[in-house]
């Protein structure tokens, strides 16, 4: 295949970690050499067994970003600045010193969805004034609602666009059973698998807003 043609995916793993499902996941990407981002709840970060796999998986190269203390209500549905100064930097805080260099975030999006329910101005001020790096997606093919069938939406999706960034779940009843088919299938698409993010699902980067726009945020 023309290496300018080669499609790129960036995996992601969103609602860790979780004892039961993310050794096991581990041991997948491990064998097969792949680094990706673990977007994990703060809350869970509480109960020693799910720090320990967290230290497991950035020992093992996988990023560790923050994706909120409770993954409950939406910035834009709870705009206060108490909420979001919680769910953000009370996370990042647990997080600790597994965190990327560049804080990597990534917002509660209520079943993958994109809108201003996203973020609250609130929200979208301590991003930028802390220099997080908050990230999107670009394919959300449904694996906890759907675990048998989620394979064939994200190779759609991966197929359709040139870099995609896929969320998936480090969770029971979700990825787990069909992973290794999933990147059977991206091997035999030929794809480069990356462990950086295209500006598309960048919204905010060192303190700068990249893709942040005010379709974005609820209460402006």
């Amino acid at each position: 295949m023309d290496f300018a043609l080669t499609r790129r995916v960036t995996l992601t793993f969103d609602n860790g970690p979780t004892p039961t499902v993310t050794p096991a996941v581990l041991d997948i990407l491990g064998q097969r050499g792949i680094a990706t981002t673990f977007f994990v709840i703060g809350g869970k970060l509480k109960e020693p067994a799910a720090t320990t796999l967290a230290t497991r998986a950035h020992a093992s190269g996988h990023w560790i970003g923050n994706h909120t203390m409770t993954h409950s209500v939406a910035f834009g549905d709870r705009t206060d600045a108490d909420y979001a100064a919680h769910e953000i930097e009370d996370t990042q805080a647990l997080i600790g010193p597994l965190a990327h260099p560049d804080k990597l975030f990534r917002p509660y999006g209520k079943s993958g969805r994109i809108g201003p329910h996203l973020l609250s101005r609130a929200a979208g001020s301590i991003l930028l004034a802390k220099r997080y790096c908050s990230i999107l997606w670009s394919s959300v093919p449904g694996d906890w609602r759907d675990p048998d069938g989620w394979v064939e939406r994200a190779v759609a999706d991966v197929t359709a666009q040139d870099w995609t960034v896929v969320v998936l779940h480090d969770i029971d009843g979700a990825c787990l059973a069909r992973l290794p088919d999933f990147l059977d299938r991206l091997d035999d698409l030929g794809v480069e698998l990356r462990q950086d993010f295209p500006d598309d699902v960048v919204l905010t980067r060192a303190g700068l807003p990249v893709s942040l726009s005010d379709a974005y945020i609820a209460d402006l």
